[in-house]
């Protein structure tokens, strides 16, 4: 990475680091230049990719965090300031999936959900944009999904709701705070390989439900969410805020 897209000197927080697209993110923005905080609850995973990062030839903190507890996503935003100093990227990326027709839900899954995916972001987000005030300016990228732009035959309302309300949160934080320099988008990926969606898409039905709602035909390569996290995580992206960026082979063109 050169130029606008560098993040030199800049520290990064990644929450739901410990794999999938999280531990992508971490290593994406070492590449890039930054040091990274990578946060998650499960600590030999979390330690795995801190390893990756340090073999970037970066700085790198992992603190296992819980975000739907509002005093661990502030002691993750402390620990950042504190070891690294300061916040400059928040990758807002922790998250749940539970799918399943809504007349059967459970509801306690539900809930945890809901706690994990949108309350949990929100926590974090204010912990790190009140250090950002502080320091001057970031840039928050909240990990939305396609899903809370269009639907697919695999029934997900629960997950579609969490994910449409972060880009609700997003629009308004990035309102209140554009006056003091951080900048607040989200990210919307289509589907992916990860832990999350491998269940689905080793499902032969469930593969075909994916291929068949993705105009592009095909499940993305992590690699093409780097470019975007990048443009919105840097200064590659200076004017841009309260922007959802879809990253889904089209899924929820309109």
């Amino acid at each position: 990475m050169t130029g606008a897209f560098r993040l030199d000197g800049r520290v990064a927080v990644v929450t739901g680091a410990s794999s999938g697209l999280g531990a992508h993110f971490a290593v994406v923005l070492a590449r890039a230049g930054a040091d990274v905080v990578v946060a998650a609850r499960r600590r030999e995973m979390l330690d795995a990719v801190a390893d990756a990062v340090l073999a970037e030839g970066r700085r790198c903190l992992a603190v296992p965090t819980d975000v739907t507890d509002p005093a661990q996503g502030a002691a993750l935003v402390d620990a950042a300031v504190d070891e690294l100093g300061g916040v400059h990227v928040l990758v807002n990326n922790a998250g749940t999936g539970y799918g399943g027709r809504s007349e059967r839900d459970d509801l306690t899954q539900t809930a945890r959900l809901l706690e994990v995916n949108l309350l949990g972001a929100y926590y974090v987000a204010v912990a790190a944009g009140r250090a950002m005030i502080a320091g001057g300016g970031g840039s928050i990228v909240n990990v939305s999904s396609a899903l809370a732009l269009a639907t697919t035959d695999v029934p997900q309302a629960a997950y579609s709701a969490s994910k449409a309300g972060m880009l609700g949160m997003t629009r308004d934080l990035a309102r209140q705070w554009a006056r003091h320099g951080v900048r607040v988008n989200a990210l919307a990926p289509g589907f992916f390989s990860s832990e999350m969606t491998a269940p689905l898409l080793a499902h032969e039905r469930g593969a075909a439900s994916v291929h068949a709602a993705t105009p592009l035909g095909r499940v993305g390569r992590l690699d093409e969410l780097d470019g975007p996290l990048l443009l919105l995580a840097s200064d590659a992206g200076s004017y841009i805020t309260g922007t959802t960026l879809g990253v889904d082979g089209g899924m929820a063109m309109h």
